[in-house]
């Protein structure tokens, strides 16, 4: 079941589901990354192979893969969004073509609080 959130920004949209605990999805389709964090992935996560664990272990934001840690990410993200009036302002598109933005809820930064909650931490 979706997660109709109603949106206030420039154009009026709605919020499919909390994809993981720095991501959502639109009801348009839209991929939306929120600006400025990180939180760990989710279990089956690409970023957690050991490939990939590899590459990025010396990148300034190597794979955080905390499994549990992950899940409680998103839905914490998920309960805080239901709180209130939604707003993302839309800052660019990174390099997989998600929109980056920052999401406030009732003029709350949405990654602040993640990384408040010790559910993220800021984007290096």
């Amino acid at each position: 079941m979706p997660l109709l959130i109603a949106l206030s920004a420039a154009a009026s949209a709605c919020v499919a589901r909390v994809t993981d605990g720095d991501s959502l999805r639109l009801c348009n389709g839209e991929r939306v990354r929120l600006v400025g964090i990180d939180a760990p992935e989710l279990r089956g996560s690409s970023r957690c192979s050991a490939v990939s664990r590899e590459r990025l272990k010396r990148s300034r934001n190597p794979a955080w893969c905390d499994h549990e840690k992950g899940e409680r990410a998103r839905v914490a993200l998920e309960r805080f969004m239901l709180r209130g009036t939604v707003r993302i302002e839309r800052r660019g598109l990174d390099v997989y073509k998600r929109t980056l933005a920052r999401v406030t809820v009732n003029g709350r930064d949405a990654g602040e609080w993640l990384i408040d909650q010790g559910l993220a931490r800021p984007w290096r």
